[in-house]
């Protein structure tokens, strides 16, 4: 892993999505965790503000479908957002779609042109719901988790929605699911090999990566990349993060690797580095 990068600011919880070869960073908390409102553009080492949501908002998700960038809930001063807004090319957002009801703490993958949410916290009650989103169609929901469940690792692979760790309760849990839009069936296929949570999730040749976390504990933060099998749900260490991080963000740009943004240590400090990850 190489660092290819800073943020314009450091961040924490940003929602980020990949098109065409750049990295959309939005959202999240800034080093005094208070929420952002900006959307940021990384193209290759360069980082620049792209413009504005319509308000500061945290723990949103972001998936890339078809030709257009989404981002998805998010919280602020316990207020949560039902919005689905769509980021063009220019950074202006403007509303796409709406959840069933508000909620943060989410996360998001896209499997070809439908944008899967999954989980979620609305202010008050935890969410195990898997929700479909097809731009231009109402959201629906598909699949209910085992438990209710927030700020899990999820990406897309070979055509499958993946789910890792993530927080029911109080608890970091380590559950490996897969849901498959075919069959429409959820099942767990393996374990992480600790509780994790926090952490970030992406997808690329044919696997499954989960990186950095933490455990239940707010200063458990993890520099482990983990491999996954999306089909036997074996995993491995592919790799380490320069530091251990939880809160961090990541998406895939295909051959080009992984990249993470952002992220928590265990000592409360917030970053702003870009890194590249190219697993073997």
């Amino acid at each position: 892993m190489r660092r290819s990068g800073r943020l314009p600011s450091p961040v924490q919880l940003p929602a980020v999505a990949a098109r065409d070869g750049d990295l959309f960073v939005m959202g999240g908390l800034d080093a005094a965790d208070a929420s952002v409102d900006a959307i940021v553009s990384v193209h290759g080492s360069a980082a620049r503000r792209l413009g504005r949501l319509p308000a500061p908002l945290h723990d949103a998700a972001a998936a890339t479908a078809g030709s257009g960038v989404y981002f998805i809930g998010g919280g602020n001063a316990g207020a949560t957002s039902p919005d689905i807004l769509r980021v063009d090319r220019g950074g202006a957002a403007a509303v796409a779609g709406r959840l069933p009801v508000g909620e943060s703490d989410v996360a998001a993958a896209a499997v070809g042109a439908t944008i899967y949410v999954v989980g979620g916290f609305t202010g008050t009650v935890p969410l195990r719901s898997v929700l479909a989103f097809r731009p231009g169609h109402s959201v629906r929901a598909v699949a209910e988790m085992p438990q209710p469940l927030r700020y899990a690792a999820v990406a897309a692979v070979d055509g499958k929605l993946l789910i890792a760790g993530g927080t029911s309760g109080t608890n970091a849990t380590s559950s490996i699911l897969r849901y498959d839009p075919a069959t429409r069936r959820l099942e767990r296929i393996g374990k992480l090999p600790h509780p994790l949570t926090h952490a970030a999730g992406a997808g690329l040749g044919g696997a499954f990566y989960v990186l950095g976390g933490r455990s239940s504990s707010l200063t458990g933060q993890r520099s482990t990349v983990l491999g996954v099998d999306p089909v036997t749900g074996r995993t491995w260490r592919a790799g380490r993060l320069p530091r251990a991080l939880s809160d961090l963000a990541a998406a895939s740009l295909g051959p080009r690797g992984i990249v993470a943004v952002g992220g928590r240590d265990a000592q409360g400090q917030v970053h702003d580095e870009v890194w590249r990850l190219s697993p073997r």
